[in-house]
């Protein structure tokens, strides 16, 4: 009688890189970075690692998927990661939310969510409720539009660039 193997689902490969993810988050922790882990992975492997270095790097867009992403352009070479599946620890911020949309990746997996970053401290539901619900004038910081005739110049010069590469 031969015994057969059940090759994986694509379940069991994104459970075991969340479990990375969160080892990574861990680590991350013991390493003196905050407790986010990340990785982007793409046709069944993984492509880059990222874990958040926003206090040991002073950087506060040093976040896991950030630092994830940037490691996976710089890997495959291009600043699309079309194809490409984002897995952390927690669900992403606004700010890797919004990263990971002008990355262009097909699918977020995550483990923890806000909730449970809340408890830890980590409350990103106030930037949540910010973009979602209150008006401009309830936000914590001013933001001002000051008309210059020069205030298209860039856009003008990327339009008249014939060697752009959009994006």
């Amino acid at each position: 009688m031969t015994a057969h193997t059940l090759e994986p689902t694509a379940q069991d490969i994104e459970r075991v890189w969340l479990e990375k993810a969160i080892q990574l988050a861990t680590d991350s922790v013991a390493n003196g970075g905050g407790p986010f882990g990340a990785l982007v992975a793409r046709a069944g492997e993984i492509v880059a690692l990222g874990n958040n270095k926003v206090t040991t790097n002073l950087d506060p867009t040093a976040h896991a998927e950030v630092s994830a992403m940037r490691a996976a352009c710089q890997e495959l070479n291009t600043f699309s990661l079309a194809g490409c599946v984002l897995v952390t620890s927690c669900e992403p911020c606004p700010m890797c939310l919004s990263s990971a949309l002008w990355a262009r990746v097909d699918r977020i997996v995550f483990a923890a969510d806000r909730d449970d970053a809340a408890v830890a401290g980590f409350d990103d539901r106030k930037f949540y409720d910010l973009f979602e619900k209150k008006p401009q004038s309830m936000w914590p910081l001013a933001i001002e539009r000051l008309d210059l005739p020069s205030r298209t110049a860039p856009f003008d010069a990327w339009v008249a660039k014939s060697d752009r590469i959009d994006y």
